[in-house]
């Protein structure tokens, strides 16, 4: 795993997914890997396993394009109530640890923070809801707003348009390796992977960009910058 590094002098923002990057990705695994698949059973009386091979057969088919994190797409091809049956287990919604902290250490820093996110807007809305982090973020930046996924090289130039940005001064934090390769073939010069998305499983091994665990190695450094009295 390549050792993280950020020289806080050379960031002027910082850009956050969500899933699995600031909340647990279990609330998603469980949701997608479990929880749908069961209720898509019990509609069609269906065997578990049978319903969950059914499922995971059209998420692969979608899996990196904006419909991928559709609710409304999925509502309509599976034939569930999708944004219902997520209120049905939002109580494993959950902030990692030492989120609210960093996100706290980056104001103090002067440093903006964008949440940049290819959730639904639905999805979203309920993930602010129940958590804080709605109040510690300057800007949310949702991909279905953008009618493109940050898989796709036009994300980066779409968002430029409604939050300009310098990539060579613009830390990037995502838990998915083909976002991360994206934004690097954008010209991101700060990227930073995360091996524990989902607190269930084991770390991942990522040997392709630095690499953390949770937000608590970033803090030692990002305390010295934001001890520093700003320029006026």
């Amino acid at each position: 795993m390549k050792l993280p590094h950020v020289d806080w002098r050379q960031v002027e923002r910082v850009f956050l997914d969500m899933d699995g990057t600031l909340l647990d990705l279990h609330f998603d695994s469980h949701f997608w890997m479990h929880h749908v698949p069961t209720r898509y059973a019990e509609l069609h009386g269906l065997e578990f396993e049978a319903a969950k091979q059914e499922v995971l057969g059209r998420y692969k088919k979608m899996e990196g394009r904006l419909e991928w994190y559709c609710i409304d797409h999925w509502s309509d091809s599976l034939g569930l109530d999708i944004a219902l049956l997520k209120e049905e287990v939002e109580h494993l919604i959950a902030v990692h640890p030492h989120v609210l902290e960093f996100l706290e250490l980056l104001k103090k820093a002067g440093k903006r923070r964008v949440l940049v996110t290819n959730a639904h807007q639905k999805a979203l809305q309920l993930k602010m809801d129940r958590t804080p982090l709605a109040g510690h973020l300057d800007a949310v930046i949702c991909a279905h707003d953008l009618r493109v996924a940050k898989e796709d090289p036009s994300f980066w130039r779409k968002l430029q348009r409604i939050e300009p940005f310098d990539p060579r001064h613009t830390l990037f934090v995502d838990d998915s390796l083909s976002v991360l390769t994206s934004a690097k073939n954008y010209g991101f010069n700060w990227l930073l992977a995360i091996t524990k998305p989902d607190s269930q499983e084991p770390s991942r091994q990522i040997n392709t960009f630095p690499a953390i665990k949770d937000f608590s190695e970033l803090i030692p450094g990002l305390q010295r910058i934001a001890a520093i009295p700003r320029k006026m």
